[in-house]
């Protein structure tokens, strides 16, 4: 089954020192790299998602520091095409879609930040429906424990909740 590694919003705002750091960031954004590798030597598509929220907002502003992908998440898959997104579902007006249908992606495996918000609205995103969709909860983490388990929760009745992932 030819399988997509998405990697949403890996972004500085999100980890210590930015203007929004989440709970858990730093050891998520180890599982993450672990599966990176593990993804990459399967051959396994890995696509960086970056959100790039409009001038005045209160992260990911253009032209910031916050809004780069933070620089371990690029060194891992630093070939991976980078689709930039404005709205929580990664597919809503973006290349993300069309890129998928050229290299045949049947299978989603969704890592990223935040938990409840964009891994959510990415995995249940009506063009997600022809996918067989698995968030990666090792790798997925939000502003803080409790929100982060709830929203895995409510996940699991639509998609696949990985506890372990690794293929």
């Amino acid at each position: 089954m030819n399988t997509a590694l998405l990697l949403i919003d890996l972004q500085n705002d999100y980890f210590p020192g930015g203007r929004y750091p989440l709970w858990n960031a730093d050891a998520t954004l180890g599982q993450v790299e672990v599966e990176v590798a593990a993804a990459r030597a399967r051959g396994e598509l890995v696509v960086h998602v970056q959100h790039v929220a409009p001038s005045g907002a209160p992260f990911f502003e253009p032209d910031t520091d916050g809004v780069k992908v933070h620089r371990r998440a690029f060194a891992v898959a630093p070939e991976a095409p980078v689709i930039v997104k404005g709205y929580a579902d990664s597919f809503h007006e973006t290349g993300l879609e069309a890129l998928l249908s050229r290299h045949g992606i049947e299978r989603i495996r969704i890592a990223g930040m935040m938990t409840q918000n964009c891994v959510t609205h990415t995995a249940i995103s009506r063009a997600a429906d022809r996918y067989r969709i698995e968030v990666l909860a090792p790798c997925t983490t939000t502003v803080d424990e409790m929100i982060h388990r709830i929203a895995l929760s409510a996940l699991s009745t639509r998609v696949d909740v990985v506890q372990s992932p690794g293929g």
